[in-house]
């Protein structure tokens, strides 16, 4: 399918750089069955009165850990700044379980054997391993385990991604802002952003009514929200990201099913996972990694409703949107969204999907 299928023109303006306050108040867009040939204007606290008693809410309860590090390189009598962001654990060299995958930026500062220092709160050093394309490069850092975590956190900060750290550098508010209430286990390098408008207050309130709610973990990586970089799909290779659907939740989503209640992903990356653990027809226990790909055509096991925000052109999120209502349908949300002047992206606002399947 061709990619350019899934551009469209953003009025920079429409790109958020700070979420709403309180969160639950961030608008919604609506394409449900109700909305018949158009769609609806809420916001995402009316979402107790959208669902139904007896559905269920999946969450991505993965949590971002502070994955961008500003690092010298020092080298002779000259010193480098290098930005590193850190993306996974990598394969260790015998010997160290301290090693990490990451982008580095200008990579070509950098040379196997060089050193990187991070002269943060809690000082840190790792030896550069290897180089690879892309700025992509491996490392051997001088401590492991939680000594690793904890310094990672204290000398870190949130790794917005560029259309926001292009305007304004990461704070200590993002901390709290790039994070969902429920996040629990660390491995994430990008936020499951449809989370991020959930407060204690509505999740209290979605299970007042009867709508329940339960938790997987996709460790989101950096290559998410990263636009398609070819011209057809085909040609396109997905990154693989790690995740576990737990054998209690398996079974709670198989008796929601039975029971005639509705499956709702709380972002591409919840829907990414269950139909990933669907792949024999119903969700199954999972832990391990997927590059499920979902363009046009695909037919969904697992998700019924999905609540996602408003993603960047060219995207497999897009494409996965596009399978999930129909093209020309994706299309037409995008448009609405640009003229009622919907904000975008991470911290933008958000839209409440049903599934239509193809013909």
């Amino acid at each position: 399918m061709r990619v350019d299928l899934f551009d469209f023109d953003l009025p920079p303006e429409l790109i958020a750089t700070r979420p709403v306050r309180p969160r639950d108040t961030a608008r919604l867009l609506t394409c449900l069955a109700e909305d018949g040939a158009g769609f609806g204007h809420r916001h995402v606290g009316d979402l107790p009165g959208l669902l139904r008693p007896g559905d269920l809410l999946v969450f991505n309860d993965t949590r971002v850990i502070a994955a961008r590090l500003a690092a010298l390189r020092p080298r002779g009598d000259a010193v480098a700044q290098v930005e590193v962001t850190l993306l996974r654990p990598a394969p260790e060299p015998a010997g160290n379980d301290g090693c990490w995958e990451g982008l580095a930026r200008p990579a070509k500062r950098l040379r196997p054997g060089d050193r990187l220092e991070v002269r943060g709160p809690e000082p840190l050093a790792a030896e550069v391993l290897e180089v690879a394309p892309g700025g992509l490069v491996r490392l051997a850092f001088d401590r492991a385990g939680a000594d690793l975590d904890r310094a990672i956190a204290a000398d870190g900060t949130m790794p917005l991604p560029p259309y926001i750290a292009g305007r304004r550098p990461a704070d200590a508010q993002d901390r709290e802002d790039y994070q969902t209430v429920y996040a629990r286990a660390a491995g994430a390098v990008a936020a499951p952003t449809a989370g991020l408008h959930f407060t204690d207050r509505l999740i209290a309130a979605l299970s007042a009514a009867g709508i329940g709610h339960a938790f997987v973990t996709l460790h989101v990586g950096a290559g998410t929200f990263q636009p398609v970089r070819v011209d057809d799909t085909d040609d396109h290779r997905m990154h693989a990201e790690w995740g576990e659907v737990t054998p209690e939740v398996a079974a709670r989503i198989a008796a929601v099913r039975a029971a005639g209640g509705r499956i709702v992903a709380v972002g591409t990356t919840a829907l990414r996972l269950l139909e990933s653990a669907a792949a024999g027809g119903a969700v199954a226990p999972f832990a391990g990694e997927t590059d499920i790909f979902i363009t046009p055509g695909y037919r969904f096991r697992a998700v019924d409703l999905l609540l996602t925000n408003f993603h960047l052109p060219r995207s497999t999120l897009m494409m996965l949107v596009a399978a999930f209502i129909g093209l020309d349908r994706m299309q037409a949300l995008y448009r609405v969204a640009v003229a009622e002047r919907y904000r975008f992206y991470s911290y933008g606002d958000a839209s409440l999907l049903q599934r239509r399947d193809p013909d």
